[in-house]
């Protein structure tokens, strides 16, 4: 009976730990949502931005994008501009539960696409850039890049 009491005991508490530590997500702060899809394009569209880091393959990158000021219009449509060079590109907000891209490890994530055909600077962050974090003044970007496994860093930040 001793016995019997401290297996039901011993399984009551096993089950009471494996149920508290699985965290449900705060739906403040889930990237999965449409509305935060809504919430990043309102923040990216408002105001200027310019890069304050790149990195592509650990190697800081940064320094290409001195000087330039980037706005994302409400159209898709993405300039970027150092007073002397005016650059234009393309710009949206997928999901990747609606997207065909396969490459992503989740299905859920948000991806920031970005688009410059020229001069290859540009090129280089012209990718479907998964959204790590943003703020009304701050949005950072991952890509996996290749097959290697290394990971491209992108921070926008506004000004």
């Amino acid at each position: 009976m001793r016995r019997l009491k401290f297996l039901s005991l011993a399984v009551i508490v096993y089950a009471s730990l494996f149920f508290t530590s699985c965290e449900s997500t705060d739906d403040s702060n889930d990237m999965n949502s449409i509305a935060n899809v809504e919430d990043i394009k309102s923040t990216v569209t408002s105001g200027n931005w310019v890069i304050t880091l790149f990195e592509e393959d650990g190697v800081n990158q940064t320094s290409y994008f001195t000087d330039y000021t980037f706005v994302f219009a409400a159209t898709g449509e993405l300039s970027a501009d150092n007073g002397e060079t005016s650059l234009s590109g393309a710009w949206s907000i997928t999901s990747d539960s609606n997207s065909s891209d396969d490459d992503s490890s989740s299905d859920d994530d948000i991806d920031f696409n970005i688009f410059f055909s020229s001069p290859v600077n540009f090129a280089e962050i012209s990718e479907d850039w998964e959204i790590v974090s943003y703020s009304s003044s701050r949005i950072e970007l991952v890509d996996e890049s290749g097959g290697d496994g290394s990971v491209d860093r992108l921070v926008f930040e506004k000004i």
